[in-house]
């Protein structure tokens, strides 16, 4: 089946969708449609501000919907992608306890009780069955919450999205809940191609059984909405038949299913009331209303979105993914939609469009700022930043920001860390690695467009924590540019003594005001720092690191006093852009079953190692989704309390290891199959370990 035209603004429509109703419906997540009634109103728009909350936060709903769907990169697009497959994306992307999941607890959270029997070895499916989990806690509402991605990447073509929505929810949960997800996905999918809601739903109940509880319901709800227009006198008569006191466990799918439903039955071709009914009604509110949202943007589209109130312009596309893949935490919707688009144009045997060359920062969807906000550098008083038509020499839209004129200049950034504003994030914390390090070689086009004449400069900037944690500006050597005229900046992120870069974004003045045009912005290559403990005390350069070890200690000598009590632990810094690089540290094992050093690390469990072990041996591992092979061992001497230089360098294949000079290995990857690049990592299996620096620069 050919992929509409329109299938990458579809896509980004749809996460749109996802984050707007997670955002809007999180701060009374939980409540029921009584208190919200009677506290709130009828839900018409963001609320987070009457409840002393932020906008943008991290949420298990956003995060499992766009990570789980990785284990369909990872697997090479194979559209037979197994359970068990999808299985290993959680514990190679999960840090227990820390990134995104409600770690309630064994038989308590459905999610944490599946990744329990997955760490225990129980592969799914039977990691989420009835059989394994019984019936109430296989049955919660979490399948269902995690689909969309995997739906958009099946445009049109709705049994093939129902059944990689089964093997991805089967991980988890089954029965019931099962049947939520899938029909769900499968509706999603046709919404690509078809509006009509009932049609929708069709497809949708095609693919589970007409006995399942869900099949049932919509019936219900259908038979009701063709005699009662008022949504409200239909939620009390549905909460009567299919309310929270009829299905036992914590959030059951059923209710809450339902509420979907409705919302779209009696919500039809309005984004806005179809809001307001999923989050008045109360329950699981930012599921439900991420769900919603979600299929009523493929729907409906960015028109639809854009209909009545503004609710793209306080997310400003902004969202974060806080797991073991650090580098990609601070990102956004236009980027999330990118990589689903790219992985439904492979499983449609097309090339995935990259616009503008590939570029991080595009801004070729409608109203697109990709995390973008304006400034006057003089007092920080905020500038209106538009998505615009022109501007742009290798696409068609621009991100356009005022220029007040005089000498007073005006900064556009987006982060690329954890900005100062999300450093205390109320629920789930915000795990990220810097997507920006010092070495690499940002680029950007940008034009000024001013009715007088006059030149004007601008410059690429970064904003990057010091060791006293305040966030101070570096920039390149300022352009000077004539009206109309387009520029490509060309800039060397300088050392920042190993702190983490926050922000980055063009500077511009001129003198005769007018607007500046940024077309695109992007980096590359591999940075040349160290990392270690800044000498004034501040705390954000540990933040920097995704923290996968069971204990470090803030109050030791070494920067780096790291144990592990069961298995192995990893603390990651880095993006999969690394690639072709030498990470190098000067490790001291203090007793330990394997501590060193790892490179392209890609999460919990893919990564290139070279550790320490027993006797006085070292040895080379690649560990992936088949488990730990060894590559090399050999014999180097090494004794406990004495630090040895471990220094590991991966060009493509092509793996280097020394310890303290002496060649453990130099061997191409047998496998055939190397990592694509990622993260550097200190490791260590049971003990503890100690460093005071890693180094990071470019391979020869």
């Amino acid at each position: 089946m050919a992929l509409p035209l329109d299938y990458e603004e579809r896509v980004y429509a749809g996460v749109l969708g996802k984050i707007i109703g997670v955002y809007l419906g999180r701060p009374f997540e939980g409540w029921t449609y009584e208190r919200i009634c009677s506290e709130l109103g009828q839900i018409t728009g963001y609320v987070h501000d009457r409840l002393g909350l932020p906008l943008i936060v991290t949420d298990d709903d956003i995060t499992g919907t766009f990570t789980f769907f990785r284990a369909l990169e990872d697997s090479g697009y194979d559209p037979e992608l197994s359970a068990a497959a999808i299985g290993q994306a959680w514990l190679n992307y999960l840090i227990e306890g820390r990134t995104i999941l409600w770690w309630g607890g064994l038989g308590n959270s459905t999610e944490h009780t599946a990744y329990l029997r997955l760490k225990a070895g129980i592969p799914a499916p039977q990691s989420g069955s009835i059989a394994t989990n019984g019936q109430v806690v296989a049955e919660q509402i979490g399948a269902q919450i995690f689909i969309d991605a995997w739906a958009m990447a099946c445009p049109g073509e709705p049994d093939r999205a129902a059944e990689l929505a089964r093997r991805a929810a089967s991980v988890s949960h089954d029965g019931v809940a099962v049947d939520a997800a899938v029909l769900l996905a499968a509706m999603e999918a046709q919404a690509f191609v078809e509006r009509d809601i009932d049609r929708l739903l069709e497809v949708g109940l095609a693919q589970i059984s007409a006995d399942s509880v869900i099949a049932r319901m919509i019936a219900d709800l259908r038979e009701w909405r063709a005699v009662e227009p008022d949504w409200q006198i239909a939620r009390v008569r549905f909460a009567e038949r299919y309310g929270y006191h009829r299905y036992a466990g914590n959030v059951h799918v059923v209710p809450n299913h339902g509420l979907i439903q409705m919302a779209l039955l009696w919500g039809a071709d309005d984004f806005d009331q179809t809001m307001t009914i999923v989050n008045t009604s109360g329950w699981d509110t930012d599921c439900n209303s991420g769900n919603v949202g979600c299929l009523q943007g493929i729907r409906l589209g960015l028109a639809g979105l854009d209909a009545g109130r503004d609710w793209r312009g306080p997310v400003a596309d902004r969202l974060y993914l806080p797991t073991a893949e650090g580098g990609r935490s601070i990102t956004d919707a236009v980027t999330e939609a990118g990589r689903i688009a790219a992985v439904g144009r492979r499983l449609a045997s097309e090339v995935p469009v990259s616009p503008k060359a590939g570029a991080r920062f595009h801004f070729e969807h409608p109203g697109a700022v990709q995390g973008f906000g304006a400034v006057a550098a003089a007092d920080g008083s905020s500038l209106p930043v538009a998505n615009v038509v022109g501007g742009s020499v290798l696409g068609t839209r621009s991100l356009r920001v005022p220029l007040p004129g005089g000498s007073g200049s005006v900064r556009l950034v987006t982060p690329t860390f954890i900005p100062p504003d999300a450093l205390v994030m109320p629920g789930y914390p915000l795990l990220a690695s810097p997507s920006l390090h010092p070495g690499q070689v940002i680029r950007a086009s940008v034009m000024v467009h001013s009715d007088a004449d006059g030149d004007a400069s601008v410059r690429l900037v970064a904003g990057a924590y010091n060791g006293e944690d305040e966030l101070r500006w570096l920039g390149g050597e300022p352009v000077r540019l004539r009206t109309g005229d387009p520029v490509e900046l060309v800039w060397q992120v300088p050392d920042t003594d190993g702190q983490p870069v926050a922000q980055v974004g063009v500077e511009a003045t001129s003198p005769a005001g007018g607007a500046l045009h940024l077309d695109w912005l992007a980096w590359a290559g591999v940075p040349r720092i160290r990392l270690g403990r800044p000498a004034a005390g501040g705390t954000l350069w540990r933040r920097a690191w995704v923290d996968g070890m069971d204990h470090w200690e803030a109050f030791w000598p070494e920067a780096f006093r790291l144990t592990q009590d069961r298995g192995t632990g990893l603390i990651m810094q880095g993006s999969t852009e690394w690639c072709d690089y030498v990470v190098e540290a000067d490790v001291t094992v203090h007793m330990a079953t394997a501590a060193g050093v790892a490179a392209y690390v890609g999460g919990m469990r893919r990564y290139y190692a070279l550790v320490l072990v027993a006797d006085g041996n070292a040895r080379l591992l690649r560990m992936g989704d088949d488990g730990q092979t060894v590559l090399a061992e050999a014999w180097v001497g090494w004794q406990p309390f004495r630090a040895s230089r471990l220094s590991l360098e991966v060009v493509n294949r092509r793996l280097t290891a020394t310890v303290d000079g002496v060649t453990v290995a130099s061997l191409d990857d047998p496998s055939g199959r190397p990592h694509r690049g990622g993260a550097v990592a200190l490791l260590c299996a049971e003990g503890t370990m100690a460093c005071d620096e890693v180094r990071i620069w470019p391979a020869d």
